[in-house]
């Protein structure tokens, strides 16, 4: 087994706190377009966008719909599902909460010191995301996470999505890495390990909430402070 040397993170529910973040600018928006005169309560317009924007980010990891389509659909099919179809109240929902949300800055615990730790160890640290470059990058430089990063591949930039091998293969080529020193980590079992693994990289599952059933093959944390440790291990 070859040294790690070049560790590739994912970005959202991996190190911004995504759940946390997006419910903060969503109770903003809320009350600013005045949704409670249409929707009852915030605690019951979550609940249901929740469930609509996963389907749509799922489906737009498929490549079966657009950027576009994603952002405006999700609040669409969410205030339709309220008995209001207005699409025009949908778009600007869509720009408000791509204004609001990547200003928000919420980490997972212990994410700046182990990135601290992980850096002055000299290993190489990267970012692959699905999500979009121009909000990735407000959120990386507002959090205060760029500075440990070196590059940060955002799949779009390549048209494919994780976990298509071709944005890992991309990633490794513009890093200078190689599959066989390299580590992935994220929160998403088929986007991030799976995709990674097939293109014989090794993965660990960042699974805070015990979302996943417990696997003996697959190499997991719940807080970041593990992950040194494992770093250590010899297992591949």
């Amino acid at each position: 087994m070859k040294k790690i040397e070049h560790i590739f993170f994912d970005l959202d529910r991996t190190l911004w706190d995504f759940e946390r973040n997006s419910k903060s600018a969503l109770v903003q928006l809320f009350h600013e377009l005045k949704l409670d005169n249409i929707i009852e309560s915030f605690e019951s317009f979550h609940e249901v966008y929740r469930k609509i924007n996963a389907e749509y980010w799922e489906d737009y990891a498929k490549g079966s719909v657009s950027k576009e389509k994603l952002r405006i659909g999700r609040f669409h099919d969410t205030l339709v599902s309220f008995g209001r179809d207005d699409l025009q109240l949908s778009t600007a929902m869509a720009e408000g909460y791509v204004k609001i949300s990547p200003y928000q800055t919420h980490l997972f615990p212990g994410t700046k010191e182990v990135l601290q730790e992980l850096s002055d160890k000299n290993y190489q640290l990267h970012i692959i995301t699905n999500g979009f470059k121009e909000v990735q990058f407000i959120k990386l430089e507002n959090s205060g996470l760029r500075r440990f990063f070196k590059d940060v591949l955002c799949s779009e930039e390549v048209g494919k999505n994780k976990p298509n091998p071709e944005i890992f293969h991309a990633a490794l080529q513009r890093t200078k890495a190689k599959n066989t020193n390299s580590l992935m980590i994220g929160d998403d079992f088929e986007a991030d390990i799976l995709g990674a693994e097939r293109v014989g990289i090794r993965a660990i599952l960042f699974d805070p909430h015990d979302v996943y059933e417990a696997r003996k093959e697959i190499e997991r944390i719940k807080h970041f402070e593990e992950l040194p440790f494992l770093l250590n291990k010899t297992m591949w």
